[in-house]
């Protein structure tokens, strides 16, 4: 009778490992076409062009007068940013835009990095293409892809770029030096929008992967945060015999059951596998994720059903595309940032930087492409296959303390079962490559290092 009991506990402990066991499967590479009517040539151009930007007269002069002709609308009494944009510091931001920021001089300062276009699925991709200024004998540098999100842009990268391309004259170790390459996802920025319905994270994954084999790089590193992370994240589904590691600053993990043990509460965290942090992060809950959620989702609603709506009004007006961006830049850097009349903004960032980065939308007309991303992903539900597939590649992942939601590595383990680096940072929010360049440098740094000694 034991013997058979044993037997039975042996055979139903087998049956249950082979059933739940993780499945490496893979996401279907499929093919694309998104440029202007229906495909009709039979090899695209593969040349890889060099780009500059550029600016006019005729441009700027536009932007002064559209500024000028701008009306405020008076915020209500020591209502901060908990209405969104405070006008009384939107005044300060125009005066600056209007009377000292100098476009011409930005335009420069982008051009330091070499910028290029290629053609891929019928769409012109743009990317910057920084190599390193020099390189010990013998030393060939590690390829790294990162990619930016909303309302963020290749620019985020600037002031990372020399950490990783040149670490010694920045104060780091050169053990790792990186070639880095950013592109601009489709839609934003210097890339070409998509003229079809249905450009989402897996099929701009796939057109990233493409440029990357036409640069010539067959296993890389790719890095991500915002909608970045979920694109690196299909990267490393469609080919993760490519991809050397994946390294986050924010994951999609909305599908995983585990999310719902925070309902919990803080009394069973231990139980759960969350740390002293985790709780510190998450609770009280109703706090910081169900009424941060509610505060913050407003525009995702808007842009996951209806992008060109609201997308007509900020294309036309600059100083409402600046309120609406810029109020990402206050609260998604630190939630509290809304309590303060300026909205902490000057706390993080240089004014030249972030309006740098509204030009990059207001110049190239791209504010509504880049809101319909949200649609393509978003607005079908959340029910793709990808969504419901693991990642079997090393991932690291840094948890920056002030993102919009924190994600316990608990939680993370289920969606990435090679996670080898959890690292809880000392600082920073959601556009961590564009607040704290040097704390994400120094987390890819040690993830790559782990991913080595395998």
């Amino acid at each position: 009778m034991w013997l058979e009991i044993l037997l039975a506990s042996v055979l139903g402990f087998v049956i249950y490992w082979f059933i739940s066991r993780d499945r490496e499967e893979i996401l279907p590479f499929e093919d694309g076409w998104w440029g202007p009517g229906v495909k009709t040539i039979t090899r695209e151009d593969e040349s890889i062009r060099p780009f500059k930007v550029e600016t006019s007269d005729e441009e700027i002069n536009d932007l002064h007068q559209r500024i000028d002709k701008f009306r405020l609308t008076p915020p209500l009494e020591d209502s901060r940013f908990h209405y969104g944009f405070n006008s009384n510091y939107l005044k300060k931001i125009l005066s600056y835009w209007r009377n000292e920021f100098d476009w011409r001089k930005q335009v420069e300062f982008l051009n330091k990095y070499p910028h290029f276009k290629t053609k891929i699925e019928g769409l012109d991709i743009h990317f910057i293409h920084v190599k390193p200024p020099q390189l010990p004998s013998g030393r060939t540098p590690k390829t790294l892809l990162m990619v930016h999100g909303w309302p963020g842009s290749f620019y985020e990268f600037y002031k990372i770029i020399p950490l990783l391309t040149d670490p010694k004259s920045h104060g780091l170790s050169d053990e790792h030096i990186f070639e880095v390459i950013c592109p601009s996802i489709p839609g934003y920025g210097f890339s070409e929008a998509s003229y079809k319905k249905g450009f989402n994270t897996v099929a701009c994954a796939r057109i990233f992967y493409k440029l990357m084999l036409r640069l010539g790089f067959q296993k890389f590193y790719i890095q991500g945060g915002d909608w970045g992370s979920l694109i690196c994240t299909n990267m490393a589904q469609l080919v993760p015999r490519h991809v050397k590691g994946l390294h986050l600053n924010m994951a999609f993990v909305a599908r995983n059951l585990s999310n719902l043990t925070v309902l919990l509460g803080q009394r069973f965290a231990g139980f759960l596998g969350f740390t002293e942090r985790d709780v510190e992060l998450m609770f009280p809950w109703k706090e910081k994720i169900f009424y941060n959620i509610m505060r913050e989702s407003g525009y995702l609603h808007i842009q996951a059903t209806k992008p060109d709506t609201v997308g007509c009004a900020l294309n036309d007006s600059p100083v409402g595309l600046a309120a609406y961006i810029l109020e990402k830049f206050s609260t998604w850097t630190n939630s509290e940032f809304r309590n303060l009349e300026d909205g902490g903004l000057e706390r993080k960032f240089s004014l030249d930087d972030l309006l740098t980065n509204i030009m990059l939308y207001w110049t190239t007309k791209t504010i509504v492409s880049s809101q319909r991303f949200y649609k393509e992903n978003l607005g079908q539900g959340m029910n793709q296959k990808h969504e419901r597939m693991k990642v079997f590649v090393p991932t690291g992942f840094a948890a920056f303390p002030c993102e919009i939601l924190h994600a316990p590595e608990k939680w993370l383990k289920s969606k990435f079962p090679k996670l080898i680096s959890y690292s809880y940072m000392a600082a920073g929010g959601h556009f961590a490559a564009f607040e704290e360049p040097k704390l994400l440098a120094q987390d890819i740094r040690k993830f790559v290092t782990l991913v080595e000694q395998q």
